[in-house]
């Protein structure tokens, strides 16, 4: 793979401008593809940026055309994942042949899906490990983390050596659908219970009861991973006590989600658990209900 001559974030949101923002700054050719009232403000006063460690208004460019992605080298494909085949269908005639396409989605099979729409390009799956929300127009704040694990293709090395450089620490795994899995399954234990709530992790796991919910999410996600043929790495259950302990004031991004009267994610997360344990003949009846009432709670926003 040539050296990234632009690269181009599509759905540029909390994540999308987190991590096209850490490629501009690095000084990378950045295009974000956003919502009007984000692209307005980026092109008057650049991305704010604030993070842990800098607070910084990077300039890039923006625009609100899906035909911006034309001549990237690299697509950061952050849509929500209901999104994944329309907005694939809408950059797939501006694509460059030698457009590599990331998906920085939730859920394990976006890279799949949108593989069906983009046949013609690599399409590569990342797992993402950041705590982000958009605090405002073209305001992108930073609670924690900002790590990925990315699926290898062909120039994924130089890619991931790229990321690494801008600050975005990038492994590239051969079990990247076993680290997807890892993450979904850290998902279903806290994006429902914080959108629910309204609350951050660190205050929901301290609530009383909640941990116990939490443990029989994980179990039923374990067994549905099991039953599915899915090797999960490391230790699951410490993986997800240590998202609490790192992000103690982060708000999922279903939680996000609610709060602006949004359709959530939570059919890819706990709704995907229930669905693949019902084909698999796996009992989810803690995802279940965490999933009904989420979207329970759409329908009420």
């Amino acid at each position: 793979m040539k050296p990234l001559n632009k690269i181009a974030v599509v759905g540029a949101g909390a994540v999308g401008c987190y991590f096209g923002g850490m490629l501009a700054r690095a000084g990378h050719a950045v295009t974000l593809i956003a919502r009007p009232q984000h692209v307005e403000a980026i092109r008057r006063s650049g991305l704010r940026m604030e993070t842990r460690s800098f607070d910084e208004h990077v300039k890039l460019e923006a625009s609100e055309d899906p035909a911006a992605v034309a001549g990237a080298d690299l697509v950061l494909f952050c849509v929500k994942s209901a999104d994944t085949e329309p907005t694939g269908a809408q950059i797939r005639p501006y694509l460059a042949p030698r457009s590599v396409v990331l998906c920085l989605q939730n859920g394990v099979d976006n890279a799949e899906r949108l593989r069906t729409v983009l046949p013609s390009h690599p399409v590569a799956a990342a797992v993402v490990y950041v705590g982000t929300e958009m605090a405002g127009p073209g305001h992108v704040k930073h609670h924690g983390r900002g790590e990925l694990v990315i699926d290898p293709f062909p120039g994924s090395e130089a890619v991931a050596a790229a990321l690494a450089a801008a600050g975005v620490p990038t492994q590239v795994s051969d079990n990247v659908r076993g680290e997807l899995w890892l993450k979904l399954v850290i998902n279903c234990a806290y994006n429902a219970v914080s959108a629910i709530a309204q609350k951050p992790y660190g205050e929901n796991v301290k609530s009383e009861g909640i941990a116990d919910v939490m443990r029989d999410v994980v179990a039923e996600c374990l067994a549905v991973a099991r039953a599915d043929g899915v090797a999960i790495p490391g230790d699951v259950e410490a993986a997800v006590r240590n998202i609490g302990q790192a992000m103690p004031a982060q708000y999922s991004s279903t939680a996000q989600d609610l709060a602006r009267g949004k359709k959530t994610e939570v059919d890819y997360l706990n709704g995907f658990i229930v669905r693949r344990g019902r084909a698999l003949g796996i009992p989810t009846p803690a995802n279940q209900v965490l999933w009904a009432l989420v979207r329970l709670m759409e329908r009420k926003a």
